[in-house]
């Protein structure tokens, strides 16, 4: 997702985001660690830019309402 999705998002929406990012990108890695593969292997580099954003933006957030 783009980080304009993001910030349109609820935070309650973006902490489900970021559970079920984290979920998908541990089952990736467990996958191609037990040496299955996978179609798309740039899959997991996005999962984890994806979930750096949502920290980034609940980052943000905190530091705003300070």
């Amino acid at each position: 997702m783009k980080k304009k999705e993001f910030r349109k998002m609820k935070p309650e929406d973006l902490d489900k985001t970021l559970s079920e990012s984290r979920l998908e990108l541990s089952k990736a890695l467990g996958n191609v660690k037990m040496g299955r593969t996978m179609k798309n292997h740039a899959r997991i580099r996005q999962m984890r830019r994806s979930i750096a954003r949502v920290l980034t933006l609940k980052n943000e957030a905190r530091k705003a309402s300070k």
